[in-house]
């Protein structure tokens, strides 16, 4: 018996119609899967009714993918696979597998020789990328930073002279309740001339992306960033 797929969904970065974000084709193909393992059982249904797709919400078979899922879990959550039925992974936001759990699924996935298709769709860091003005050419997303305080200025002291050494961008987030006390420590311990870019809200009506030096950070109002999707990227020179 031939293999089922896995198909990587992408969603949209926030409160959006998707099809402002999503090609065509990702509805075609989740229209055909009735089957689907998430981060968030409540938040990938709503976003399946968005959709449209066919198969009544209570016909859906929903696995959860998150920190509370049992490493032992994992491997039946590919049976439909094995059966050959094909199945898809939807992340919480943005594209599967990218800061998000996914990967662990297309790891036994690829042991396996179960094909892994991903679908096209907005990724925050490479929005954000796109947008900044900065190297594209290299860089490196670094997901969360340390919430000690001392730990987080000598990580951020540590990302400045990498960029400087290696003229590459680095890119990094943080929670969104804390991304106003995280932008108030970059603006501390940077040096004046670093390059920062706060891009937020991304493809969202508020979008928001900024470049500036430290210094004319320092110089001009601060956005508030609370309890909003942020990511930061900075360059040094």
């Amino acid at each position: 018996m031939a293999k089922g797929k896995l198909y990587m969904i992408p969603t949209t970065l926030g409160d959006c119609k998707p099809t402002k974000v999503l090609p065509l084709s990702v509805k075609e193909t989740i229209s055909q899967l009735d089957e689907f393992i998430v981060e968030n059982g409540k938040t990938a249904r709503a976003f399946l009714k968005l959709m449209e797709i066919p198969t009544p919400q209570n016909a859906l078979k929903i696995h959860v993918l998150n920190k509370h899922t049992e490493p032992q879990e994992l491997f039946g959550f590919l049976d439909a696979c094995r059966q050959g039925e094909n199945v898809g992974l939807i992340s919480e936001a943005g594209c599967p597998g990218v800061a998000d759990p996914g990967a662990e699924i297309t790891n036994i996935a690829h042991k396996e020789d179960i094909q892994i298709i991903p679908l096209v769709g907005p990724s925050s860091i490479l929005l954000s990328l796109i947008a900044s003005g900065m190297n594209g050419q290299s860089f490196t997303f670094h997901g969360y930073l340390p919430i000690d305080k001392q730990d987080v200025k000598r990580r951020l002291k540590e990302l400045e002279q990498t960029s400087k050494r290696n003229n590459q961008t680095q890119l990094f987030i943080e929670t969104p309740y804390r991304n106003n006390k995280l932008l108030d420590v970059l603006l501390q311990n940077l040096q004046n001339q670093t390059k920062l870019c706060i891009a937020c809200d991304i493809s969202l009506s508020t979008e928001y992306i900024k470049t500036k030096t430290i210094e004319a950070w320092k110089k001009s109002k601060k956005p508030d960033l609370h309890k909003r999707p942020c990511i930061f990227l900075i360059e040094a020179q």
